[in-house]
């Protein structure tokens, strides 16, 4: 199994000097960062949505015809055993 800390502490010191030429006070998540949220956001809105028309389909209410089966399946059973 290879050394994982070896390869950690190789791209540590690959990242440090770029890490040093970035300004603190200018480092800004830019456009990318914004489409990126908002095509979450949006796809999150989406999903939210179809969710709740899915969920306003279901019935609830049990019908007589599952309940008619129920019971045949309930003597089936019986017979059996």
């Amino acid at each position: 199994m290879p050394d994982m800390s070896a390869s950690a502490s190789l791209a540590m010191t690959h990242l440090v000097p770029l890490a040093k030429e970035l300004d603190e006070d200018k480092v800004t998540p830019g456009v990318l960062g914004f489409i990126v949220f908002a095509v979450m956001a949006l796809a999150v809105w989406a999903l939210m949505k179809s969710m709740n028309r899915h969920m306003g389909r279901v019935d609830f209410a049990e019908s007589e015809e599952s309940g008619a089966e129920k019971s045949g399946v309930t003597a089936a059973a019986e017979k059996r055993g």
